[in-house]
């Protein structure tokens, strides 16, 4: 990847390079070295703040999941219960009744690495029953009510891999940055712990959990920072409120803000982008690599 700046931060380990060179998701290896991949987001939910209700049939599933990797999506991340502010909870039993099947039926049409965007242990362990490769946990394996860990050993029990993201219930901070920081070295030794292999973990700094417009752009301004970790890093910015707030936009005009950040993460030396709209960045992310990592003669 690009060049990383490491500026250490107190009470954290820095790495100048990712602990492995790969990252193993399903029967998929990524090659940690000069590209960025796409996530694709897919929410199964009748309330999610951008998409919600659109793929919430079967068929209409299944035709966005091939479009989605027809556009150049790696990995397709399914949602059965939205996280956006003043979202509904709902039950176990209800969200593993949208993710589930959606799960089995994309595992059985198509190749690709399939996560599923849970902080449950139990739909985690029904989703992978299912087929799903990989679990993108909001709370990091750290949510107030698994106190025996459960989700981290969900997933080593089923050698899946795992997104790990920082998340609070508040916004307040001693320190911001080594606070989430050392929040996702806690996640890192939490997964290991149970036994999760290094090449299956990547990092998220969750922009829009637990802080506020202010602390989201921070994290923006600051990504290289989180490379010290020396775990692959994803960024989740795809038509959130920071870039609805900076552009004073709705959800569904945030495409254009959306790509900056995802550029900005290329930049950074970044691995993967969790977005919406797979076309726009992927061309993006052609650009922006073929400009950062040309190597043709220069001199004519």
């Amino acid at each position: 990847m690009t060049a990383r700046f490491i500026i250490p931060v107190k009470g954290v380990n820095p790495m100048s390079e990712n602990i492995t060179k790969t990252m193993t998701i399903g029967n998929r290896t990524f090659d940690l070295h000069n590209h960025t991949y796409i996530m694709g987001i897919l929410n199964v939910t009748p309330d999610s703040f951008s998409d919600g209700g659109r793929y919430y049939t079967m068929d209409a599933v299944l035709r966005r999941a091939e479009q989605m990797i027809q556009e150049g999506a790696h990995i397709i991340d399914i949602g059965g219960e939205s996280t956006r502010p003043g979202h509904t909870v709902i039950g176990d039993e209800e969200e593993i009744a949208r993710v589930a099947p959606a799960v089995e039926a994309i595992a059985a049409r198509f190749d690709i690495p399939i996560s599923v965007d849970t902080y449950k242990p139990v739909v985690a362990e029904a989703a992978l029953q299912c087929g799903a490769h990989m679990i993108n946990d909001i709370w990091g394996l750290q949510h107030p009510a698994d106190t025996a860990c459960a989700m981290a050993q969900t997933i080593a029990k089923y050698n899946a891999a795992c997104c790990l993201m920082h998340n609070r219930d508040n916004h307040t901070y001693n320190s911001f940055l080594p606070e989430c920081m050392a929040f996702l070295q806690h996640s890192v030794e939490i997964a290991c712990k149970a036994g999760i292999a290094a090449d299956k973990i990547m990092l998220d700094p969750g922009v829009g959990f637990g802080k506020i417009y202010e602390q989201n752009l921070y994290v923006m301004s600051h990504l290289q920072m989180f490379n010290q970790l020396g775990y692959p890093m994803l960024l989740g910015t795809s038509r959130k409120s920071m870039i609805g707030l900076a552009l004073d936009l709705p959800a569904q005009e945030r495409m254009e803000g959306t790509l900056v950040t995802t550029v900005m993460a290329v930049m950074a030396g970044w691995n993967f982008v969790r977005v919406h709209d797979i076309k726009e960045n992927a061309r993006a992310i052609k650009m922006t690599e073929t400009i950062l990592y040309q190597d043709g003669e220069t001199n004519g």
